[in-house]
């Protein structure tokens, strides 16, 4: 029997049904950022390019589109990260005074159909399918212009003007959102935000359906409304939200962190929602464990623990600091081989 294609295969999860081998999913091509990367991508990102995002190749200060300063630097290994102390807004209550739309010509001055047959024409649609990413995480958006205590702080003491400041974001990106649906015809849209801490989430599922979960849906409705599937990423222990995730046309969650309990998860939703991810790897200082064999184990391993079944795709590998990339490459050259090699035959023993 001839082998699925990554795109079919893929895709095979978010119908609850079971894939021939097991997905190798890399954040639409992204991961791993160092490595020989998998032969088998289920899909790869794909954006309009109209969005100034600052930065660039050796920048270490911008500003984002929203005003909100970044900094890079070989301690974030270089990836912008909002600019500690120099916060844009401390007083939720003032945030029209202070964030305004972004100097980005309207949604339908663009060439919607060129940016579209550009942006995927190195994409085989017949194997590989096309994510694209729908709004900004509004958590994330909440932090970078508040910091973690201010932010936190207005969920509690302003939920209606947190929801006034996210609906005002979610007003600017939906035309975008809407044209990058109709002209990219996306195989999957792409959500994320982070939420939540390796113990807990950073604030009460009540905050959460209260505040949250509406932009989440906004920006996924038209996705939800057409059948196509939506994936959500989410780091840390965010099991709590996977019920709300569901409700909004969520089909897979990635990375899916070793600090939930997965294979619960995996039992409770069978055939509702897919894990994406499930592998941690964190070598020890003197790199005394970072032998080919021990790497190859743990991947099998991970596959043994949470491919039974179906309803899982890996995502994983060693990111490394930056002065240690040829580290990383030779560690994500063999988890991802073993991924593809050990997968391809996983539901076939």
């Amino acid at each position: 029997m001839a082998m699925l294609s990554p795109k079919e295969n893929y895709l095979r999860l978010a119908r609850g049904e079971m894939p021939d081998y097991v997905p190798n999913f890399t954040m639409g091509g992204i991961w791993p950022p160092s490595g020989t990367p998998t032969k088998y991508h289920p899909a790869l990102l794909a954006a309009p390019p109209i969005f100034p995002m600052g930065g660039g190749p050796g920048a270490t200060e911008w500003k984002d589109m929203w005003g909100v300063p970044h900094v890079a630097n070989a301690e974030t290994n270089w990836q912008g990260l909002p600019k500690p102390n120099a916060f844009i807004l401390d007083d939720i209550t003032k945030w029209p005074d202070v964030v305004k739309r972004p100097d980005v010509a309207a949604a339908d001055t663009f060439d919607w159909e060129k940016m579209a047959k550009d942006s995927t024409a190195h994409i085989n649609r017949e194997t590989t399918g096309v994510i694209c990413m729908a709004g900004n995480g509004p958590f994330q958006a909440l932090i970078a212009f508040m910091g973690f205590e201010e932010g936190l702080c207005a969920l509690v003491e302003e939920p209606e003007t947190c929801r006034e400041l996210l609906d005002f974001m979610a007003d600017f990106y939906m035309p975008y959102i809407e044209k990058t649906i109709e002209y990219f015809r996306p195989d999957i849209v792409y959500l994320l935000d982070d939420t939540a801490a390796q113990r807990d989430p950073f604030f009460s599922i009540s905050v959460f359906r209260d505040i949250f979960k509406p932009v989440y849906a906004r920006y996924g409705k038209m996705a939800k409304d057409r059948g196509i599937p939506i994936q959500f990423h989410n780091c840390g222990r965010a099991e709590d939200f996977v019920e709300d995730y569901i409700d909004i046309g969520v089909k897979y969650w990635d990375p899916a962190q070793e600090c939930n309990n997965l294979l619960a998860v995996k039992e409770k939703y069978r055939g509702k929602i897919a894990v994406v991810g499930g592998y941690n790897f964190y070598p020890d200082e003197k790199y005394n464990n970072v032998t080919e064999d021990h790497v190859r184990a743990t991947v099998r391993a991970t596959l043994d623990r949470y491919a039974e079944g179906g309803g899982y795709a890996w995502l994983g590998g060693y990111l490394g600091r930056s002065d240690e990339m040829d580290i990383a490459a030779k560690i994500n050259t063999w988890i991802n081989d073993e991924v593809d090699t050990y997968g391809m035959n996983f539901y076939r023993k």
